[in-house]
């Protein structure tokens, strides 16, 4: 076989094979032995038939085609390893030559990873915001905390904003025919949270238990979509929430301490940790972002195009189980579809260019991996997507992207890598220190595409290791345009 590479642009290349006619016969008889394998012939058992019966049964051009089809992946192959690239995506192919007793020629067309010329990524500099924890964050927090234990108590008088009611709708056409999709029943429903129809919460207003109203609204799904018909809200029940005070018989029946001042203090230091964790992250995400600022990443143009399908389908995907329909979501979210389409693309650029950075940042460096890092790794992958972690890792390997998750720790120590070595200070001039908060994960490279919510603060646990979730994603896209998420790249 002989083949040669041309580099067509700094992310794609066209390779040019040529294999003789002898280098295709164990291939000539792999196809024989297989369509012998496959086919009956009377005086033959299967997988027995001579391959001069073949030709004369099926013709000798089934079995030069079998042949090609069969030996074109492999001498593809060769060629790569033989060119040293690293290939992207599925190689476009193009037979220039081939007939019976000739030599088989083909072109492959390929995207491969550009090569990148890293800058000076050592004491990169950064600023962010002060970790210094206020009454109003330990107050915010132990809301949070009282909104858990709240209990609900039936009133008798008319609802109001804030009020939890229970209803039952009922939509009908102007024709007054029952429209089977907009009936439910024993719904709870929040005064003023706009979560329900359109006018709910001016018809629920003022009414109090027993009481019903009908009143216009427009549907936003389904076959009458945008069509003005009438709700027929019923109320069943008037409830308003109370929050118990924050006092000792609180802090025991909520928390392991024994008092409101125990539970204050430890609120407070959980805040004091989130507001390191979040410094961590910010960190993270600016001298990634302050790096690639540095750096020309050529994107390989039909690999960049797939990624940005398979990101529509993904959102499709997720709208569908929601029962929303794109145009429903655009409109929620007040966007064109061209300006849907502009920033999804420009999300999986970004996402792109950090992953081919983090990935030569690792052959600089030449991290390493163990096993121990790979476990932490998919562990803390399958908590973001609410896995059981061996539930996850079957998944993984049954996708066959064991070596992608295993390519994900390894950036993430690339990160991880960079921030050691950066300056990092708070906006009152303060170094930060990240050592503690790298251990926890804040380099950790993942792929996510939407925004981290994080966990409740639960004092019935300890909080040595709550929140460290937070920080452990590489930028998510879903953040905002300065927010970076990285793609898992096949063969990385």
């Amino acid at each position: 076989m002989k083949s040669e590479v041309e580099t067509l642009n700094p992310t794609r290349v066209r390779l040019t094979v040529e294999v003789s006619f002898d280098e295709l016969k164990p291939s000539l008889d792999a196809a024989y032995k297989k369509i012998g394998g496959q086919v009956s012939v009377p005086g033959f058992r299967k997988g027995k038939v001579p391959p001069q019966i073949i030709d004369q049964r099926f013709g000798r051009g089934a079995v030069l085609e079998e042949a090609v089809n069969t030996a074109i992946p492999q001498y593809y192959s060769e060629a790569v390893q033989s060119a040293e690239i690293q290939p992207l995506g599925q190689p476009q192919i193009d037979v220039t030559n081939f007939s019976d007793g000739d030599q088989l020629a083909f072109t492959a067309e390929v995207d491969v990873r550009p090569t990148i010329e890293l800058p000076d990524y050592k004491g990169i500099e950064v600023t962010v915001d002060t970790a210094e924890v206020t009454d109003e964050d330990v107050e915010q927090q132990l809301e949070a905390l009282r909104a858990r234990f709240a209990t609900f108590a039936t009133v008798d008088r008319p609802a109001q904003e804030g009020d939890y009611l229970t209803v039952d709708l009922s939509g009908k056409t102007k024709d007054g025919e029952l429209i089977e999709e907009a009936q439910a029943t024993g719904l709870t429903y929040i005064v003023g949270s706009k979560t329900l129809v359109e006018g709910i919460d001016d018809a629920v207003t003022g009414m109090s238990a027993g009481e019903e109203k009908t009143f216009e609204s427009k549907l936003v799904a389904g076959p009458l979509k945008d069509q003005e018909v009438d709700i027929t809200v019923t109320v069943t029940a008037v409830k308003q929430r109370e929050l118990p005070e924050v006092d000792d018989e609180f802090a025991q029946s909520a928390s392991q301490f024994d008092t409101a001042e125990e539970l204050r203090a430890d609120t407070a230091q959980f805040v004091a940790r989130n507001k390191k964790l979040a410094q961590g992250g910010q960190a993270r995400d600016k001298v990634l972002e302050k790096l690639m600022e540095l750096v020309e990443i050529p994107l390989p143009a039909d690999f960049l195009h797939e990624e940005v399908k398979f990101r529509h389908n993904q959102i499709l995907s997720q709208l569908q189980q929601a029962g929303l329909s794109l145009p429903a979501y655009l409109e929620h979210e007040g966007q064109t579809k061209e300006e849907f389409d502009e920033d999804v693309e420009k999300r999986a650029s970004e996402a792109m260019r950090a992953q081919f950075l983090l990935d030569a940042v690792a052959r600089a460096e030449d991290v390493q991996i163990t096993q121990e890092e790979i476990t932490r790794h998919l562990i803390e992958r399958a908590q973001s997507v609410g896995m059981n972690p061996d539930q996850f890792a079957q998944q993984i390997v049954q996708a066959g992207q064991a070596n992608m998750l295993v390519a994900e720790a390894v950036r993430g120590k690339a990160l991880a890598v960079i921030l050691t070595a950066a300056k990092v200070s708070d906006e009152a001039g303060n170094t930060v220190d990240l050592s503690e908060l790298l251990v926890d994960g804040v380099g950790a490279e993942h792929d996510h595409d939407h925004d981290h919510e994080g966990h409740d603060h639960d004092h019935d646990h300890d909080h040595g290791d709550d929140g460290a979730d937070e920080v452990a994603e590489t930028p998510a896209a879903a953040g905002g345009a300065a927010s970076i998420s990285i793609p898992t790249i096949p063969g990385a």
